[in-house]
């Protein structure tokens, strides 16, 4: 919850260089700051949202990070057509002013709390469709921001309907990664509230497609559920998760 941070020192770089080689994680992505409204109209804050996004993309190429998550942003009042403009110009220009960083940005679907775009596949592709460099673009998907938005991914039919729509839009290949969140909020509810897995309107059973899903078997995800100091709920909620893969013998036959 600030606009910018602090460049990573030698040392930290190697530290964490040291930590990420020792651990067996597939693959590490960051978010990007909350701050950040490229959807805004012109103020000081959009500005400022423009250079708090160049400079996090910057500190997670020195990290080596292959993405940043980032909400496409609420037009405050100024309508959809006018905010996903903003986006547009907003995206072009950071990724202009970083174009020797490899880093993508993945823009991930929300709940359409507010003003906030991005509650429609429909607003992330006309992103795609119109920035200049979309080969720096991908897309998060997250479960509960889904359901909340409208998309009923509660069973298999309407979980597919929801990635086909994906596919037709943007394409499958574009998806880098998964929020996987349960909603303490009702279908269609705009209202952003994550739960922990089984604990929410979506239900533990919800999750069973979506983590057996053959199409991501090689994509990320990971938890923006609630937690204390410990951590044990991801523990939990990673646990009920690996409880619904089908194993290897299964999904042969």
């Amino acid at each position: 919850m600030q606009w910018f941070g602090k460049p990573y020192s030698p040392q930290e770089l190697a530290l964490y260089a040291n930590e990420l080689a020792a651990n067996s994680l597939g693959c590490v992505f960051g978010h990007t700051g909350y701050l950040i409204n490229l959807a805004a109209p012109s103020s000081e804050n959009r500005d400022r949202s423009v250079k708090s996004l160049v400079q996090e993309i910057r500190l997670a190429a020195d990290l080596g990070l292959p993405f940043l998550v980032l909400h496409p942003g609420a037009h405050l009042g100024a309508g959809e057509a006018a905010g996903l403009d903003q986006v547009v110009a907003g995206l072009d220009e950071v990724l202009g002013v970083t174009r020797d960083c490899p880093v993508r940005i993945a823009l991930e679907n929300t709940a359409g709390q507010g003003t906030c775009l991005g509650s429609q596949i429909e607003h992330l592709a006309a992103v795609f469709e119109r920035v200049k460099r979309p080969q720096r673009l991908g897309v998060c998907l997250d479960t509960a921001h889904f359901f909340a938005a409208g998309y009923d991914i509660r069973t298999p039919k309407g979980w597919n309907a929801a990635i086909r729509q994906v596919e037709a839009l943007i394409g499958l290949e574009e998806v880098l990664a998964f929020h996987l969140n349960d909603s303490k909020t009702d279908l269609g509810s705009r209202v952003d509230r994550h739960a922990h897995i089984g604990q929410g309107k979506l239900g533990k059973e919800a999750f069973r497609p979506i983590v057996n899903d053959a199409r991501f078997k090689q994509r990320p995800g990971c938890l923006e559920t609630p937690k204390s100091e410990s951590l044990k709920e991801d523990v939990e909620n990673l646990a009920t998760l690996r409880s619904l893969l089908r194993s290897s013998k299964a999904r042969a036959g």
